[in-house]
């Protein structure tokens, strides 16, 4: 089998441990949004806010760290148990000092009920754990298994949203039992909680099915080894907690600056956005490992310039498919249309995101040569450019300003990663390939958008089009791709 067909077969297994939980994930932002009010919504969003810059802020790098430190030693237990302890470590501080201050923390990050915070607390040390039994499953090149754990993880958390915000309301209606624990926050008109309690028993569940990998090994602690590791994630740490900024700090300031009900309306429709992401993430999961383990080859550059170019194809494909039935999956999605107001963000958030594909993809030359603080600097530039863009705007043009900065940003971080990569670690990446690709797409999409809306047949033909053009273009590949090599 050709290494670019293994590495597609062992993708679209990690598309699918990405795919699914995010869809179902989606299904029931359809649930959240007919349960919840904007304004409640909003506390959802916030509480995801923070757990992304918790995960950043705990596993500070050490899951990069991991791959590139289990490809280089010959002990790999030793990797394992050293990248482990050090991560448990800090969780159980991490944990004790949360809940001795969880009041005043709290009241900071503006939760009106402090269970919020320590339900979050414990999911984000849930979370955090299962880090290296994850990566181990990665780099060990079992994605079925990784996929398994993935799915049973989100299924748990639906089966308990279903449970709370769907069954336990006809029950009440209808006067059957419903444990006085449960129907108490219902009296209260607190049901947001459910969606984080939901979350927290599965990732309870997933930490108990995981850790047992990490004792198959010997515990084997290097303090040598923690300290390169170290050196190696902190930069990534730093660069993770600013890409959650780009990320996440346009709801917190649309919040402050325009209002909770706003950022809702912008948060609900950002997730129509996540359909890149889905496929950004299942992407990165299957080429982190293999870029790390690829390295070593002598065509190792060209691989990584071909699948840079495939992975803008596709992505610029998605992006197309999306914008053009956008109101198909707004409906589907969102439901309420309250929410809709926004959805001109979505082809601009759309094309961000497939930036930020193009720079996950770059941005090998900086952990191959163990340059991993340019990582860190281009997402440092990256956060400036989104709180700058997104403090002057909002005021003048609403949500619109943090769709536009996200998209700047990435866009940059882009560009500027590229340059330099080429003093380092130069690659002969298809430039006019992949540009003339997203030009195509954005074009199609921008007539599909403003011109053709609803109109099914044309956007079917642009897409069509859209299709024929690649095959065309690219043909000879295809080709090779579906051979297995003689």
């Amino acid at each position: 089998m050709s290494t670019l067909k293994r590495f597609f077969k062992d993708t679209i297994i990690y598309g699918i441990a990405a795919v699914l939980p995010r869809a179902i994930n989606i299904i029931l932002v359809k649930l959240h949004t007919h349960a919840l009010p904007a304004e409640k919504y909003a506390e959802n969003t916030i509480f995801f806010v923070y757990a992304a810059y918790f995960n950043a802020l705990l596993t500070y790098g050490m899951e990069t760290a991991f791959f590139r430190f289990f490809t280089k030693e010959k002990e790999k237990g030793k990797v394992i148990s050293t990248a482990f302890v050090s991560i448990f470590t800090t969780t159980i501080l991490f944990l004790v000092a949360m809940f001795y201050y969880i009041e005043p923390i709290a009241n900071y990050f503006g939760f009106t009920n402090p269970d919020y915070l320590k339900i979050l607390v414990l999911v984000t040390a849930f979370d955090t754990l299962v880090v290296i039994p994850y990566a181990y499953l990665r780099v060990a090149n079992r994605p079925i298994k990784f996929a398994f754990y993935k799915i049973v993880n989100i299924c748990i958390y639906a089966i308990f949203n279903l449970y709370f915000l769907w069954y336990v309301p006809l029950a009440l209606k209808k006067g059957n039992f419903v444990p006085e624990l449960v129907s108490t926050h219902f009296q209260n008109n607190d049901l947001v909680i459910y969606i984080f309690i939901a979350n927290l028993i599965a990732s309870l569940a997933t930490f108990l099915m995981l850790v047992p990998i990490i004792f198959k090994f010997k515990i084997k602690f290097s303090k040598k080894l923690l300290y390169k590791m170290l050196g190696y994630g902190l930069p990534i740490m730093v660069g993770s907690l600013a890409f959650v900024t780009n990320e996440n700090l346009d709801k917190l300031l649309l919040g402050k600056l325009i209002g909770k009900e706003q950022m809702g309306i912008y948060a609900a429709c950002y997730k129509l956005g996540v359909f890149m992401t889905l496929y950004i993430m299942a992407f990165r999961l299957g080429a982190e490992p293999f870029f790390f383990n690829q390295a070593k080859e002598k065509n190792a550059k060209a691989t990584y310039a071909k699948i840079l170019n495939w992975f803008t194809i596709i992505g610029a494909l998605f992006l197309l498919i999306i914008v053009g039935f956008i109101d198909v999956f707004a409906n589907i999605l969102l439901g309420n249309d309250t929410y809709f107001q926004a959805l001109a963000i979505v082809p601009i958030i759309l094309l961000a995101n497939l930036f930020l594909g193009i720079y996950n993809n770059l941005s090998i030359w900086y952990k191959l040569t163990d340059r991993t603080r340019f990582g860190m600097y281009f997402s440092i530039i990256g956060a400036a450019i989104t709180i700058g863009f997104n403090i002057l705007f909002i005021p003048k043009i609403g949500f619109m300003a943090s769709a536009w900065a996200t998209l700047i940003a990435y866009a940059f971080m882009t560009v500027i990663s590229y340059f330099i990569g080429k003093k380092y670690y130069a690659i002969a990446y298809p430039l006019k390939s992949i540009f003339l690709y997203i030009l195509i797409a954005v074009g199609f999409a921008y007539l599909s958008f403003i011109y053709f809306r609803g109109n099914i047949f044309v956007t079917f033909l642009l897409i069509i089009t859209f299709i024929a053009f690649i095959i065309w273009n690219e043909k000879k590949e295809i080709q090779q791709i579906l051979k297995n090599d003689r």
